[in-house]
């Protein structure tokens, strides 16, 4: 199976001169957990990448107000992606790899598709069990998580 069978294709995403308090709307009304960040309004090439986690870490550190806080100060601008021809494995090597849930899907000139997460595949593995022909595995699906999940190296500045 590709990643573009998958993938959410209806994504909103904000610019790095845009505040906190736009990604998080956009999170709230898209019921999600993670913005793309583009270059601009007319280019669509990603440049980063804003996560719930990122805006409170942000709200909290820097004691100010989401409006008064610009996305590019916290977005992570070494994104990973993938492309719609992908296969789902790849997808899940790199999710992986980066240990993230969610990857943004981009054409040859970095332009947004869409995004992939982890929970999509989650539920294709589930409609799939029983079926003679799987693509994805819940046991898959599972090493994916705990990969993802397991804890990075803390820096010394934490704590």
């Amino acid at each position: 199976m590709k990643v573009e069978q998958l993938m959410t294709k209806d994504v909103l995403s904000c610019r790095p001169d845009d505040n906190l308090n736009r990604a998080a709307r956009i999170m709230w009304e898209r019921d999600c957990g993670f913005v793309p960040v583009t270059e601009s309004t007319e280019s669509q090439r990603v440049v980063g990448v804003v996560t719930d986690r990122d805006i409170c870490m942000a709200a909290y550190t820097k004691g100010q107000l989401l409006n008064q806080i610009p996305v590019r100060d916290v977005m992570s601008s070494s994104v990973r992606s993938c492309k719609p021809s992908d296969d789902l494995g790849a997808a899940e090597a790199k999710l992986r790899d980066a240990q993230v849930h969610r990857l943004p899907v981009v054409d040859s000139a970095d332009q947004l598709l869409g995004v992939i997460s982890i929970a999509d595949i989650a539920r294709e593995a589930a409609h799939e069990v029983g079926a003679l022909r799987r693509t994805v595995t819940t046991e898959e699906v599972g090493a994916t998580l705990a990969e993802v999940r397991k804890p990075r190296s803390v820096s010394a500045h934490a704590g």
